[in-house]
């Protein structure tokens, strides 16, 4: 964005809004924030220290807004005890920790085929089996009974994405959920794309683990993360300063300080506590509701575009915001290129998810995402329709186009 640029929930003139770019890349950060977030942020850069260290005002206000965050997070997804729920850098900090504190090398891990490589990677790092749960695109049943048939009694942890970041497809959790909780098996849950757009009920799911960032569906700052813990026992993935028990040569055995070593993002959290409440205020079933209306906005638009192949679900109940696409004579990069420069913000490739293009057979090429978010407007998506159209059409002859 331009310095002259000035995102929708700031104050604006018209100038302004006739010059903002269209933001349909939510899926990777939300820029379009409640107004109470940014002015969050700057409060605590001005009046907040640290919680724990020390007895002032400033370090006390820190701890009262650190605590409340931890309140309203706990609110939002059911969980019992504030002190579980531990901030986080990311969700690929959180996803990391959960990993490291159950899995040792050689032990056998079930995943899904839509997992990001904040799963992959730190599986392959600690030298696990890794075994992919295969199924098709947006077929759940499918999903879960490919689960059912991975499941043996060597494996020793199920790890599973809620919503893919590709193609917005929501994975039957709470069937897997309760598969793992009937055969005894430690599950971790990938909340990145469902926190904050989808119910999850961390009592219900019974996860050991819950991990998702701030700077998505929860409208917080970039920087920011949670980690959901169902019991204390964890393995720490950095050690140092928490502001409590000082003497004691090992981290607290308590949540939340165990997992919290060294300063926490005080402007982040403050920011993230906003979000938050945004997201309570507004509840996850009126965001979701709104972002399927822009879906099948976007769905209809590019079914007459020329030449455009969609992977959308025929259930629009197995689907939130994200819809994914290519074009047959565009490469998707330079399609997400050209968008950008008429004032279109998506994202093209890989989205650091190759298993789930392998499912698409989308590997080679990638795929265009577009990804909404509660900001978003019918007459946004009318103007990017308008836009990816007058970009296809001077790019060659016209075809019909095709859904996956």
């Amino acid at each position: 964005m331009m310095a002259h640029e000035t995102p929708r929930f700031c104050h604006e003139t018209t100038s302004q809004k006739q010059k903002r770019f269209l933001y349909f890349d939510s899926a990777a950060t939300t820029l379009q924030k409640p107004p109470a977030v940014a002015r969050a942020v700057g409060r605590a850069l001005l009046e907040q220290t640290s919680p724990g260290r020390g007895g002032h005002r400033a370090s006390m206000k820190a701890a009262d807004i650190v605590w409340q965050c931890r309140e309203a997070a706990a609110r939002l997804f059911s969980v019992n005890a504030p002190e579980h729920i531990v901030f986080t850098h990311n969700a690929t900090h959180g996803l990391n920790m959960a990993i490291k504190s159950i899995v040792r090398p050689g032990d056998r891990v079930v995943i899904s085929h839509f997992e990001h490589n904040s799963v992959v990677r730190p599986l392959w790092a600690m030298g696990a089996e890794i075994v992919i749960a295969k199924s098709a695109l947006f077929r759940p049943e499918a999903a879960l009974a490919a689960f059912r048939a991975a499941i043996r009694p060597r494996t020793k942890l199920v790890v599973l994405n809620h919503v893919s970041n590709v193609f917005g497809y929501i994975l039957p959790v709470v069937e897997i959920a309760a598969l793992c909780r009937r055969m005894g098996l430690p599950f971790i849950l990938d909340a990145s794309q469902s926190a904050g757009v989808l119910e999850v009920n961390a009592s219900a799911l019974g996860a050991d683990f819950i991990a998702m960032p701030g700077h998505k569906g929860l409208y917080g700052p970039q920087g920011t993360g949670v980690l959901i813990c169902k019991d204390s026992p964890a393995k720490t993935l950095i050690e140092g300063g928490t502001g409590s028990d000082a003497m004691r040569r090992e981290m607290p055995e308590d949540l939340p300080d165990r997992l919290e070593a060294g300063t926490p993002n005080v402007p982040g959290i403050n920011g993230l506590l906003e979000g938050i409440r945004f997201v309570e205020n507004r509840g996850t079933a009126n965001i979701l509701g709104h972002e399927r209306v822009l879906l099948r906005y976007l769905r209809e638009g590019m079914t007459e575009t020329p030449g455009i192949r969609l992977y959308a679900a025929e259930d629009a109940e197995v689907q939130t915001g994200v819809l994914s696409f290519q074009h047959e004579g565009i490469d998707c990069e330079t399609l997400a290129q050209i968008l950008g420069e008429r004032g279109a913000a998506v994202r093209a490739g890989l989205h650091c998810a190759p298993l789930a293009h392998e499912v698409a057979g989308t590997q080679e090429r990638g795929t265009v995402r577009v990804s909404v978010s509660t900001f978003n407007t019918e007459g946004e998506v009318k103007k990017f329709l308008r836009i990816l159209r007058q970009v296809i059409k001077s790019s060659g002859p016209e075809r019909k186009s095709e859904r996956y």
